[in-house]
């Protein structure tokens, strides 16, 4: 027999809301757009994009003279022509060689000045970093006649190390802002705990720092090179002899008043083109880490 003190005691039913059917989800905005409203834009923009770039290859592997929208038969004598007879393969080398020496330099002098500027504290910090950003809004041309000046006196005009000296200058100050704020994000204590285990900064630096900045300088060191091996004003205004230019100055080389050769024009551009997008294609991921983690304020 249950007592009135027990009824008393005893907890209250729970009344459990029942739960939506599985097969009723929440509506976004986005579901009730049609398909056909997003894919259509991107189709056009597609189409757009892709359009250049097959008139390239239609320049560059139908035969000379003929007026088919379709390149066939395939021939590669513009490619040959470029690369023989137009000294490509001597433009090529030199840019190659122009743009992993900005790389490298560009990478290893960031590397340092980001550092500085993560982890130290000093007077013209903040006017240091406003000097940085205020430098990306003057124009290369504008100082071309005081760097001929400079080269001149120092014997370098039509030298390579001129064009790769000209490059790093210009690379620097966004190139340290990446590092240094990819720096930031590295937690500090990581480098106190191997002070603690004995190293000095340089071995902290080396062993946990540098190995966690992958990231970081892959980015840094591809925007470097892919800029080195595009830009075209320096290497004009500094190089002279043919043996010393690169790429973009020998693509200039291919047009005259009179004429152009759009066969090997196209082939140039290709042969410009394919390397830069094999390195991006390799380094990709690398690359969008890289700058998403260094634009994100320390």
């Amino acid at each position: 027999m249950i007592t009135k003190e027990a009824t008393e005691l005893a907890p209250a039913p729970v009344h459990e809301t029942p739960e939506p059917p599985r097969s009723v989800k929440r509506r976004r905005a986005w579901d009730e757009v049609p398909r056909w409203h997003i894919y259509l834009p991107l189709s056009i923009y597609l189409v757009f994009t892709l359009i250049p770039f097959y008139w390239i290859l239609l320049f560059a592997l139908r035969p000379a003279g003929s007026t088919s929208l379709v390149p066939w038969p395939i021939t590669f004598d513009h490619f040959e022509k470029v690369w023989t007879q137009r000294a490509f393969g001597t433009y090529f080398e030199n840019s190659v060689y122009v743009g992993l020496a900005t790389l490298v330099m560009t990478t290893l002098v960031a590397l340092a000045g980001g550092y500085a500027l993560a982890r130290f504290d000093f007077k013209v910090k903040n006017a240091f970093m406003l000097a940085l950003l205020c430098s990306q809004f003057v124009p290369g041309a504008l100082l071309l006649v005081p760097l001929f000046e400079i080269f001149a006196e120092l014997n370098m005009i039509n030298s390579l190390g001129s064009v790769i000296i000209a490059e790093t200058v210009f690379q620097l100050p966004l190139s340290m802002i990446l590092i240094s704020n990819f720096i930031k994000n590295v937690p500090y204590s990581l480098e106190e705990a191997a002070w603690v285990d004995g190293c000095n900064r340089m071995t902290a630096f080396r062993i946990v720092v540098l190995p966690l900045l992958r990231p970081g300088l892959i980015a840094v060191g591809s925007f470097a090179f892919v800029h080195s091996w595009n830009h075209f004003l320096f290497a004009l205004m500094f190089l002279n002899n043919q043996d010393k230019q690169t790429i973009p100055v020998g693509l200039n080389t291919l047009m005259s008043a009179d004429s152009v050769d759009l066969g090997a024009l196209a082939a140039g551009g290709i042969i410009a083109a394919v390397p830069v997008v094999i390195v991006f294609a390799f380094i990709q991921k690398w690359l969008i880490t890289g700058f998403s983690a260094g634009a994100v304020k320390g």
